[in-house]
């Protein structure tokens, strides 16, 4: 019986341990009155549950290893189970040695409407659509582990980012918006398909050589952690000439610019002048903030 145990205790914790998320769901309903308020936590307490106790990849994760994220629901309207919303969405990946969390993806899809009936199940199945809901909560789960394992090794999302994509599909010609080419040009059919084209793959190695080579060296030699940073931005570059204001060139920023703010208003100098008219060149809505680029 003891051996029993200890085996079910040993599997226990290999699945416990196992999922790659550990998001914070919030449903905010203050918008919405005359309603009972119930339903609104009992749909933060399922998204939850998806969220983090659903395996998304064939990674494995610790514990403390579970990529650091937020959901943010906003309510404009609820109606007969159809839910109009706003989703913010919010990661984060750990700096070595540095106990310091950098802010990798920060989005708010204002495309986010669904049904949802009380206590229904939701579950996350990659060969089918099952709701708007599910859908769009789990392109985004595939995204930010994307997202996270290309800040580890270059081009190293690719199968989630594929994932996320195979979403879009499934998704398109269900009724929601956000899936389509025609649904605008910043959506989730473009965040997946993008990051998957060849035009932005040098983007893509930016953001591991930023986070890789420069951020996680900051702590061993600041001076080449800041020199690596600097080049993964200026390297970006390669993206704009092709596609000027590009949109994953803009979520990049979304995330970075406090961060890049920061890293270059003290410390080891730089070439300031160069990084600080690259940075107005690449994302010139942070112009107030590239002020402060001094060395």
């Amino acid at each position: 019986m003891r051996k029993i145990l200890i085996l079910l205790t040993s599997i226990f914790t290999t699945l416990s341990f196992s999922q790659e998320l550990n998001c914070v769901v919030q449903v905010n309903s203050n918008q919405i009155t005359k309603t009972n308020q119930q339903i609104f936590k009992t749909l933060e307490k399922s998204l939850t549950e998806l969220v983090n106790n659903t395996k998304w990849s064939d990674l494995d994760f610790k514990k403390k290893e579970r990529i650091e994220c937020s959901m943010f629901i906003t309510v404009t309207s609820y109606n007969n189970d159809q839910f109009v919303a706003s989703l913010q969405i919010q990661s984060s990946r750990p700096v070595y040695n540095a106990g310091y969390q950098s802010p990798v993806f920060n989005y708010n899809d204002k495309d986010f409407i669904f049904r949802y009936v009380e206590f229904e199940n939701l579950f996350y199945d990659p060969n089918s659509f099952t709701s708007n809901l599910v859908a769009v909560i789990s392109f985004y789960a595939n995204y930010i582990i994307g997202l996270d394992q290309d800040t580890f090794s270059e081009a190293g999302g690719t199968p989630y980012f594929a994932a996320a994509q195979n979403i879009v599909s499934l998704s398109q010609g269900q009724g929601g918006k956000g899936w389509n080419q025609t649904d605008g040009n910043q959506n989730r059919y473009f965040l997946a398909a993008d990051m998957l084209s060849n035009t932005f793959l040098p983007l893509r190695t930016a953001i591991y050589k930023y986070h890789r080579l420069g951020l996680d060296r900051m702590t061993d030699n600041l001076k080449d952690a800041k020199t690596a940073v600097k080049s993964a931005i200026m390297s970006i570059d390669e993206v704009h000439k092709v596609r000027p204001n590009a949109f994953l060139t803009r979520i990049f920023f979304d995330a970075k610019a406090e961060e890049i703010q920061q890293i270059f208003s003290g410390g080891p100098e730089t070439n300031a002048i160069e990084l600080s008219n690259m940075l107005n060149k690449l994302s010139p809505m942070n112009s107030s903030k590239w002020t402060s680029v001094k060395i």
